[in-house]
């Protein structure tokens, strides 16, 4: 056997430089890139192998470690989980601080490469600067907190161990059903010890999207139930693109006439004027569609977790008879709701129930009422008024006519993105990026540029709120340093209004979230110059007053050469009251406030409505 003498650092930055993917015939380094932000625990190690690879595996720095790692998570799902990237910090609050990106990563089922620095695996000079001691046991340290969050998770401590720990990260990272994060934590002494490595672990290795087709048995089942249904209804999930079933799923929903909706992971699997596309769906969802869904007896649920917000906390399905045929690629995912599974890829799921289905005409006529009726809605709602402030929707209006099909919008938390999954029309597949598993507010601005750096020939649209956009705003500044240009809208509604909104649903009052009201001030008001703010990172900047002057701020943003951020005052008080589906956020049982014993008795009479079947 021929071995290469290298340290942990540099056999780590050979062996993801020569992991390669087919994606359509082309072949394309899996991991696009590395970000990082240098410590003493990962500057000196693999810091300086980064160092010696940056033609085949380039290096990005940061501002802050969560926002680069959602840079990369965004990056990831733009690409479909075809292309990803990792993220090395220093040992601390470094590698803590990406324990939420984490999270966000497991949840959403997207791959990253969490690569933390750790403390001395031979202990000599415990304690480190940073470290975090358990007086039980000197096993635990801070990069623990990635064990929850993560879907492998490894401590080298040894060099050698990266031959066998580095197969199962890329089969947890690559893999369709068990994807999502993968962390291998390298303490500061083993990134700078030597080995010899065997040559063939750094040959090029080519991965391919694997896919699974269903069982006879499985799929037996489901055909039956489809077949012999009288209202049945498809839900489309994240699988379905990360899936590339877009096609597959309007031929399944064509030659039966079975309306569509979407969750925010979904929503783009078919272009808004399809005729079969009933819009978002659930909680934030459209009138078409819930309608859909409260007559379904056979619910067909393509890629999706069935997560409360699009289940409507498990209430939305009215019909006794419903049943949710659950075309999942993770049985952990398929079972749920006691739905019928059918453990498949979304496209040879989708195909396979095509082929065994005869066409029929369907809902097609009364899915075509309920559009153009949620049609008059969209118009109603998006379009101005005499309104001092304009709301959510018209802004969201306002730019959905100014942007370009091809354009991208990206959001995550607030009170947009429950705006969007009911009136965003998206023009183009791929074109709606929405990161609502975790709703983590601060993902936009990194995200964007994750989003960004994976579609570089369209303009990226990042939709934030002013209480996300102070949370996490820096990689403006990276953008800059990148050459990324992101367009940031930016909505001013002085403060967190859309949980403000739900407080005074379940509580009858405003605390603790806006500025104006409901909030202790021993001081004045912050006054926020955000346009100032945004200037001095390099980003180009500007404050509109008008629906009018923000559709000429979008056409000088999109011919100008670098990020622009246009800012505008919304109404904290105002959301779209049409569509939706309730959802199950507890009431007090005992209040002095006005009004709470006829929000307890809605909310016990909504509770009511749930069914809890698995």
């Amino acid at each position: 056997m021929t071995t290469i003498r290298l340290t942990t650092g540099q056999a780590l930055a050979r062996y993801l430089a020569a992991q390669m993917v087919d994606v359509d015939g082309e072949r394309l380094p899996m991991f696009a890139g590395v970000f990082a932000i240098f410590g003493h625990g990962n500057v000196a190690g693999f810091g300086e192998a980064l160092s010696q690879v940056q033609d085949v595996l380039p290096t990005y720095r940061a501002h802050n470690e969560q926002a680069m790692a959602h840079t990369a998570i965004a990056y990831a799902k733009a690409t479909r989980r075809r292309q990803m990237m990792a993220c090395t910090t220093s040992v601390g609050p470094g590698a803590t601080n990406m324990v939420t990106a984490a999270a966000l990563a497991h949840v959403n089922r997207l791959p990253v490469l969490f690569l933390p620095g750790d403390t001395f695996a031979n202990r000599r000079p415990d304690p480190v600067l940073q470290q975090v001691e358990n007086p039980q046991s000197p096993l635990d340290v801070a990069n623990d907190c990635f064990r929850p969050v993560s879907r492998y998770f490894d401590r080298i401590t040894r060099p050698e161990q990266l031959i066998t720990s580095l197969p199962q990260a890329m089969r947890v990272l690559t893999c369709p059903a068990d994807c999502g994060p993968a962390t291998i934590c390298l303490p500061q002494d083993v990134q700078a010890e030597a080995y010899d490595f065997p040559e063939a672990m750094f040959e090029q290795q080519v991965h391919r999207l694997r896919r699974q087709g269903p069982d006879a048995h499985e799929l037996e089942r489901a055909v039956d139930m489809l077949a012999n249904a009288k209202a049945p209804f498809i839900i489309a999930g994240g699988g379905v693109r990360y899936s590339g079933a877009e096609a597959a799923l309007i031929a399944l929903a064509e030659h039966r006439g079975i309306p569509v909706a979407e969750t925010q992971a979904g929503k783009g699997s078919l272009s808004w004027s399809h005729e079969l596309n009933m819009g978002g769906v659930g909680v934030t969802g459209t009138s078409a569609a819930n309608d859909f869904a409260r007559e379904a007896d056979v619910v067909l649920a393509v890629g999706t977790r069935l997560a409360d917000f699009t289940t409507g906390s498990r209430s939305l399905f009215e019909n006794p008879s419903a049943r949710i045929i659950n075309l999942n690629v993770a049985s952990f995912d398929a079972v749920k709701h006691r739905s019928v599974p059918l453990v498949s890829d979304a496209h040879l799921g989708l195909e396979s129930l095509r082929a065994a289905l005869e066409p029929c005409e369907g809902a097609r006529t009364k899915a075509k009422e309920r559009r153009a009726h949620w049609a008059q809605v969209t118009e109603k709602v998006t379009s101005p008024d005499t309104r001092p402030l304009p709301s959510d929707a018209q802004i969201l209006g306002a730019l959905n006519r100014a942007v370009d099909a091809r354009d991208v919008i990206v959001a995550a938390a607030g009170g947009l993105p429950g705006e969007l999954h009911k009136l965003w029309q998206v023009k183009a597949p791929g074109t709606y990026h929405l990161e609502y598993g975790f709703s983590c507010m601060g993902y936009e601005i990194a995200g964007g540029l994750g989003v960004k750096m994976a579609t570089p020939s369209s303009d990226v649209f990042v939709l934030v709120g002013d209480g996300s956009y102070l949370m996490m705003n820096s990689e403006i500044s990276t953008s800059i340093l990148m050459g990324q240009k992101l367009i940031i809208m930016l909505v001013d509604n002085g403060g967190y209004g859309c949980i403000n909104r739900l407080q005074g649903g379940t509580t009858g009052r405003s605390f603790n979230n806006l500025f104006e009201s409901g909030t202790r001030t021993d001081g004045e008001r912050p006054l926020i110059d955000f346009v100032g703010h945004a200037r001095s990172m390099g980003a180009l900047a500007e404050k509109v007053s008008s629906l009018g002057d923000l559709a000429a701020a979008v056409r000088r943003a999109k011919v100008a050469d670098k990020t622009s951020v246009i800012v505008m005052s919304a109404d904290p008080a105002v959301s779209t009251e049409e569509g939706g589906h309730w959802w199950d956020v507890p009431v007090a049982e005992t209040s002095d406030l006005t009004g709470a014993d006829d929000r307890l008795a809605a909310y016990r009479d909504a509770k009511g409505k749930q069914k809890i079947d698995g």
